[in-house]
């Protein structure tokens, strides 16, 4: 689960991102209130992508995520402020359920431009770049073990390897921050 408290056009919303999966139905909390959300395909930078709330298609479009300063998001043609208040927090927990939770580890956010995050819950079993590295797009970071599969995770830019935050053993969630890229 992800926490994350922001302001939109300035009002404050406290959020909270329950297992994200692109196509699946998952949970969101604002502010208290709970709804189910859907990623009808994977967000990006260049294109606007649709989420579906309570059965409600929304068009989406988001250039960058600043952690600094506010920064823009067009809903349905609508432009909106957005400002990130806090460090998000992922909960991590023993399940009871495919929801709950229990222990906070601080993350970073999956949708800032040179985040890579894991595609899928697995196992790391190499990880190919150090901070300080050039990387092209398409070069291998690391690769995730899930499933019995061996699955390549790239560089979606050209740049500079800021932060690996994954090493070879580590078992990993979805979503969860390998690399960033400046």
């Amino acid at each position: 689960m992800l926490r994350r408290e922001i302001d939109v056009d300035g009002k404050p919303y406290q959020v909270e991102v329950d297992n994200c999966t692109v196509g699946a139905p998952f949970s969101v909390r604002l502010n208290d209130k709970s709804v189910e959300v859907a990623l009808e395909e994977e967000p990006d930078f260049k294109n606007p992508f649709i989420i579906k709330v309570h059965g409600k298609l929304y068009t989406v479009e988001l250039t960058k995520i600043d952690r600094q300063a506010p920064f823009s998001v067009k809903v349905n043609n609508t432009l909106l402020k957005v400002e990130l208040k806090s460090t998000a927090k992922r909960m991590v927990s023993i399940p009871t359920s495919p929801t709950s939770v229990l222990v906070q580890r601080p993350t970073k956010k999956i949708l800032e431009e040179g985040v890579v995050t894991a595609p899928m819950a697995g196992k790391i079993i190499s990880v190919k770049v150090k901070k300080g590295d050039s990387v092209k797009v398409g070069a291998v970071l690391c690769t995730l073990e899930a499933m019995k599969m061996e699955n390549e995770v790239t560089a979606p830019k050209n740049g500079v390897v800021e932060e690996v935050t994954v090493q070879e053993g580590q078992t990993v969630n979805a979503y969860d921050v390998l690399v960033v890229i400046k």
